[in-house]
Formats: C-alpha cells, sequence, structure tokens
C-alpha cells in the first residue's frame, strides 16, 4: 500500500507540475502568445507553425485550444486558420514529450531551488513567475523519477503483474482508460509521459503503451469539448473540429501499431523513448493527413454545429466566454468587450432618449426604461465574471485593466440609472401635461445631448485603446460642456425674466435635465482619469495653494 501510495503521490505532483508550468507561462506570455497566434493564421503553414510554438511553450494543446477557441468565438479567427494551429498543436506537445522523456532528472533539483528563489524574492513580476515556471518544470522531472522508482518496485508484488496483464486483452480497453486519465489529469501530455515512464520501468507492456497513447490523444480532444461546452457556438466549433481530427488519426494509427513494433523497435530498444515517439508520430501523420482537410472539417463542424442568431443589443451577455478563466489575459479582454457592449446598450439608451424629448413618444420612453434593467444585467454579469479571474495571475498591467473594466462598468450602469431617472421625469412633467420646451431651450438640449453621444463614443474609444490624447480630449470636453451647462442655465434664467411662457412650465425639468445630462458627461470623462494618471500626465491636484 505505501508504494502504491508513493507512485499516486508522484502521478500528482507530475499533473501538478504540468499545471504550474502551463498557467505560469500563461502568466509571463499571454498577451504576447494571443498576438503571435493572431498574427500568424495567414497560411495553413504559418497556422500549423504557431500551432507548435505556443504549444511548446504552453504544454498543453488543451490551453492552446481554449486560446484559439475564444479567437474564433470573437470573430477573430477564422476556423478553417484555427484548425490548422491546432494541428499544430498537437504536433508541439508531442515535441516536449519526447524531450520530458530524456533522462533530465539531474536538472529537477536545480530548477526548484532556482525557481524557489525567483519566485519568494519577486512573486508579483515576471521574474517570480518565470520562477514559477521552473518550479513546475523541476516537479516535472522529479516526479518522472518517482515514478520510474515506485513503478520498479510494485512490479514485484504478482497482484499487480496479474492487474496490468487484464489491458492487453482489448484495444478498445486502452483507449477508453487513455482517454480517461487524459481527462481526469486535465492534460495528455502528463499521461503520455506517465505511461511512457511505467512502460520503461516494466510496469505494463509496450503494446498497451500504444494503445494508451492513442488512447490519451482521444482524450484530449474530448477534453476541450467538454470545457467549453457552455460556450458560444462559434467557439465549441474549434474543439469539435479537433476532436475530428484525433478520431481520424486513431482510425489511421489502430492498425500500425503492429507495424510500428515490428519496424521501429528493433532501432529504438527503450520503450520510454518508442511509446513517446509513437506519440509523435501519431500526431505528425494526423498533421500531414488532415492539413489540407481543415476546410471540409470547417464545413462539417459548421453543419453540426451551425451559427447562432446574432442576439439583440442587451439581450444577453455575448463575449463573456467561460473556457477564457483559463487564461485570465484572454479572459480580462472577454470582460474589456462585454463592457463595450454594456455602453453600445447605454448609447441606444441616450439616443432614444433624446427622441423622447423632441417626439413626446410615451411607448419609446417606456420601452427605454426597460433597457435600464438590461445594463444593470449585464453590469452583474461581468462584475461576476471579473471575481472569477485570479488577480494573482495578472501582471500590473491587467491588474489595471481589470480595474478599469470594473469601473467603466459602473459608470455605466450609473448612467443608465440617470436616464431613465430623466425619462420619468419627462413623462410626469411634460408629456403627460403637454407642455413643450421653447425654441431656445430646445436648442441648448440639443447641443448638449449632441455633445454627449460624441463624448460616450470618445469615451468608448479611451477605454478600448488607452490613448492618452483621446483621453486629454475627454477631460477637455469635460470643461467646455461645464461651461455650456452654466451657460444656459443662465440664459434660461433670463428667459423666465422675460416671462416666456414655455419656459416658465418646464423650468423645473429644463434645470435638472441639463444637470443630469452634466452628471453623464462627468462619469464619461472619468474613463480618462487612470489613462491620463497611468501616463503621468495627471497632476495630482488642480487646486491653487491659498494665498495668505
Amino acid at each position: 500500500m505505501k508504494h502504491l501510495l508513493n507512485l499516486l503521490a508522484a502521478v500528482a505532483l507530475l499533473i501538478w507540475g504540468t499545471h504550474l508550468v502551463r498557467t505560469g507561462i500563461l502568466r509571463v506570455f499571454g498577451a504576447n502568445l494571443r498576438q503571435l497566434i493572431s498574427r500568424s493564421v495567414s497560411t495553413r503553414l504559418t497556422a500549423v507553425l504557431s500551432g507548435i510554438g505556443v504549444t511548446a511553450l504552453v504544454q498543453s494543446s488543451t490551453a492552446t485550444a481554449l486560446i484559439v477557441s475564444s479567437f474564433v468565438g470573437q470573430g477573430l479567427v477564422g476556423l478553417p486558420a484555427a484548425l490548422a494551429v491546432m494541428l499544430g498543436a498537437d504536433v508541439g506537445t508531442s515535441v516536449m514529450a519526447v524531450v520530458f522523456a530524456m533522462d533530465l532528472s539531474w536538472l529537477s533539483p536545480l530548477f526548484i531551488f532556482i525557481g524557489v528563489v525567483l519566485f519568494i524574492s519577486r512573486q508579483d513580476t515576471t521574474v517570480g513567475r518565470v520562477g514559477r515556471v521552473l518550479i513546475g518544470l523541476g516537479l516535472m522531472l522529479l516526479a518522472l523519477r518517482l515514478i520510474t522508482d515506485s513503478t520498479m518496485v510494485l512490479m514485484q508484488s504478482p497482484t499487480v503483474r496479474t492487474l496490468l496483464e487484464a489491458l492487453t486483452s482489448d484495444l478498445l480497453l486502452e483507449l477508453f482508460t487513455g482517454a480517461v486519465l487524459a481527462v481526469v489529469s486535465y492534460s495528455s501530455l502528463a499521461t503520455v509521459l506517465l505511461t511512457a515512464t511505467l512502460a520503461g520501468s516494466g510496469g505494463i507492456p509496450v503494446e498497451v503503451a500504444l494503445g494508451l497513447v492513442l488512447g490519451a490523444n482521444l482524450g484530449s480532444g474530448l477534453l476541450a469539448v467538454l470545457t467549453t461546452l457552455k460556450s458560444n457556438v462559434q467557439t465549441r466549433q474549434v474543439p469539435l473540429g479537433n476532436l475530428v481530427f484525433k478520431i481520424v488519426g486513431v482510425l489511421i494509427m489502430m492498425p500500425l501499431v503492429g507495424l510500428w513494433l515490428r519496424h521501429v523497435r528493433p532501432f529504438v530498444p527503450d520503450a520510454a523513448t518508442l511509446v513517446v515517439l509513437f506519440h509523435l508520430a501519431f500526431n505528425t501523420v494526423v498533421g500531414l493527413a488532415c492539413i489540407g482537410l481543415t476546410g471540409t472539417v470547417a464545413r462539417l463542424v459548421q453543419r453540426l454545429l451551425p451559427h447562432e442568431e446574432a442576439p439583440t443589443a442587451g439581450a444577453r451577455p455575448q463575449h463573456l466566454d467561460p473556457s477564457a478563466l483559463a487564461t485570465p489575459s484572454l479572459a480580462i479582454s472577454c470582460a474589456a468587450r462585454e463592457a463595450l457592449h454594456q455602453a453600445d446598450v447605454v448609447e441606444s439608451m441616450l439616443m432614444g432618449m433624446h427622441q423622447v424629448i423632441r417626439t413626446d413618444d410615451l411607448k419609446l420612453a417606456q420601452d427605454l426604461r426597460k433597457l435600464d434593467d438590461q445594463v444593470d444585467d449585464l453590469y452583474s454579469a461581468i462584475k461576476y465574471y471579473m471575481t472569477k479571474i485570479s488577480r494573482e495571475a495578472l501582471d500590473e498591467r491587467e491588474g489595471r485593466r481589470w480595474a478599469d473594466i470594473i469601473s467603466f462598468t459602473i459608470n455605466m450602469e450609473q448612467i443608465g440609472d440617470i436616464i431613465e431617472r430623466v425619462l420619468i421625469d419627462i413623462e410626469d412633467k411634460k408629456i403627460k401635461k403637454g407642455r413643450q420646451f421653447s425654441d431656445a431651450g430646445m436648442e441648448e438640449i440639443n447641443e448638449l445631448h449632441a455633445r454627449l453621444v460624441d463624448n460616450l463614443r470618445l469615451a468608448m474609444s479611451v477605454f478600448l485603446n488607452g490613448n492618452v490624447r483621446d483621453a486629454q480630449k475627454l477631460l477637455e470636453e469635460k470643461v467646455r460642456f461645464r461651461d455650456l451647462e452654466h451657460a444656459y442655465s443662465a440664459t434660461h434664467l433670463a428667459r423666465l425674466s422675460d416671462n416666456t411662457v414655455q419656459s416658465i412650465e418646464t423650468s423645473s425639468l429644463h434645470i435638472d435635465l441639463i444637470s443630469e445630462l452634466k452628471r453623464i458627461n462627468s462619469l464619461l470623462c472619468s474613463v480618462a482619469y487612470p489613462i491620463l494618471e497611468s501616463a503621468g500626465a495627471l497632476a495630482p491636484s488642480r487646486l491653487r495653494t491659498s494665498v495668505l
């Protein structure tokens, strides 16, 4: 029992080390990896090469699948190109399996020591995250050594030998076992390395190991499908297409297992090396056989999972991809896109409010007030999604972005509430009483509203791009808007002095309206502050020192 627990602990350590490496690489290079993929899909060859490179770093084809799937869900990458990336990703993880199958156990203490020193000394920096990666690599190498030692001891037990011999009876059982191991461990790489190590130490026959490798590849494709089940249709298409490739590969390679053992085994006497090379051969054959079929498989997948009709604005969250949470930097991008979706709904409310003022359309006013509920729902969804993003996994820049998104969505929610209050006032004080603004008063409202719409769009641009010049322009607009509000309040009082009937009847509504428009503008302009503060373009205080 003790030796079995040692083996299980070593397997768990291997899985944990793989997790540390994957998350560490994503934290260090997350944004750069996304840019590499998005810029390398112009041709099938470059897409495959980008998949190999990214997965060799991340050491998880599943993680690459989630990144690429999110791109497809956002319309940034076409499905055929994404499938080509996945073919390369599978080759990339196979290459890493070959590397780890070498006897690199002597590097384990070195990696762990250096990694711990870096991680403890500078946890919240890139150096600390690199240390986390080194710790993961060291643990993986240590785990592989422990698995070998534990297996050699266990193999002396007749009971264990009898249990392992049961796997040799059925290739389908080996496929199923390998697939389950890959899904449970959340890593086909860990499963293949475990299988190779067991085969190398005599724990299982090589024939069984090859069947487990085929199952692990199948499980890898199934894992990505299961992980994206709650995502939108476009996001789910990539894992499904990759699973089709895996199935094709298994069907091709199953009859060739005997030929592999007969013709390759004499040249590769080491069982562990033979297993990982079979894993590499499997994914290489799949890549070569399927690279020309990405378009065909893409059409097949699109028929199996047809695109959903685009939801109406504000109907529900459109960009909060649950699968992206595994990659915090990608999840931040999803949340930012959803915040812009929320802002689009607010813009619809703002444009509709002006139409209600001009046309006294009571039904439109009531419909616009219902949109505020959708703004609130989007705010709640974004906030809940953001709480599930690990703050520890974000670097300093992404941490600021996290705070900016929360602040932006709060402002949009407050603007929606203000517009709802304004609509209620218009219904009660203008539409139901049949009153109208004076021509001069209406011109003032038109001017303020037009500026407000422009500032909303400018604020959305500043939020999206973080352009310092646009942020400065937005703050300048805040000053202009305040001056206009003061000037229009004065001219309204002048019309009251002239006993203008329309101005007298709508005086309270007019003053409240331009005051609320100013409040909305102030909330929009607050988007500029974090941008200018980060750029050092914001004075600590605008108050003048009092002269005594």
